[in-house]
């Protein structure tokens, strides 16, 4: 199975010297990474500006800008003072270039010859750790977005609130509410009319409750005792009683009313 190259982790080797080069390249192969090339320090410092690398591999002894310096002006960028370095030297060398290595920002310290085994290992770990940096990256510009997102006006649905005394229209609507309820007994203007008063069903369908039952029964019975007075005062030859039987046919008929009203 071919594995695609993952160029977002580029490696940078740097020497001065081709045949150094092409050994490199050859080693750091099967990682299947871009390796990117430069013969001078002042090479390096230019790629690495152009493009982001996962680690830079630099010699030490190399003419004009030596790896030492390289490595050194590399930390001294914002841009580039994150990537790790490893130093390489031939066999014969200063005891203390090791420490002059670490001095300068070097992660690590290898002297030719190397085992390529051990090389590509000590890359891979870069390569590994500049894959995990790049998703914590991604994921933390995800969060940010997410959390933007919602802190923008309109982001969120407003909560409903609460109607207040003080606010709008519609709670002065509903404080006047009452005083347009119309009263629970009308008052009856009773006028001359015939006595019979014209039974009218009720308007609700359902059966009416006990209590309006009740009521409509005690109404009845009122109706009833004021038609049998109304008779006995009509059947009476004073005079004076006709006027009183009128009244009584006039509370009568506001007492039929009552009960339609009631839905009697």
């Amino acid at each position: 199975m071919t594995t695609t190259p993952d160029t977002s982790s580029s490696i940078l080797i740097v020497d001065d010297m081709e045949e150094n080069l092409v050994a490199l390249e050859a080693v750091l192969g099967s990682l299947t990474q871009k390796v990117v090339r430069a013969r001078s320090g002042e090479e390096a410092l230019k790629a690495m500006l152009r493009e982001e690398f996962a680690v830079v591999l630099i010699d030490v002894l190399m003419p004009g800008m030596n790896g030492f310096e390289t490595a050194a002006n590399i930390k001294g960028l914002d841009q580039t003072k994150d990537v790790p370095i490893i130093l390489l030297t031939g066999a014969s060398v200063d005891p203390n270039y090791a420490y002059r290595g670490y001095t300068v920002g070097a992660a690590d310290f290898l002297i030719k010859p190397f085992d390529p085994w051990l090389l590509r290992t000590k890359v891979n770990v870069f390569l590994e750790l500049h894959r995990k940096n790049r998703q914590l990256a991604a994921q933390a510009e995800q969060l940010k977005r997410l959390l933007t997102t919602e802190n923008r006006p309109g982001g969120e649905t407003p909560a409903p609130q609460e109607p207040h005394a003080t606010q709008g229209s519609q709670p002065t609507q509903k404080s006047h509410a009452p005083e347009e309820t119309p009263p629970e007994h009308p008052p009856v203007h009773p006028e001359p009319t015939d006595a019979h008063v014209p039974a009218v069903p009720p308007t609700a369908p359902h059966a009416p409750l006990p209590e309006a039952a009740g009521e409509a029964s005690r109404l009845a019975e009122v109706a009833g005792q004021l038609a049998e007075v109304e008779l006995l005062l009509r059947e009476s030859k004073a005079s004076d009683q006709k006027a009183l039987a009128d009244r009584i046919a006039e509370l009568e008929l506001a007492v039929g009313r009552l009960m339609v009203t009631r839905g009697a």
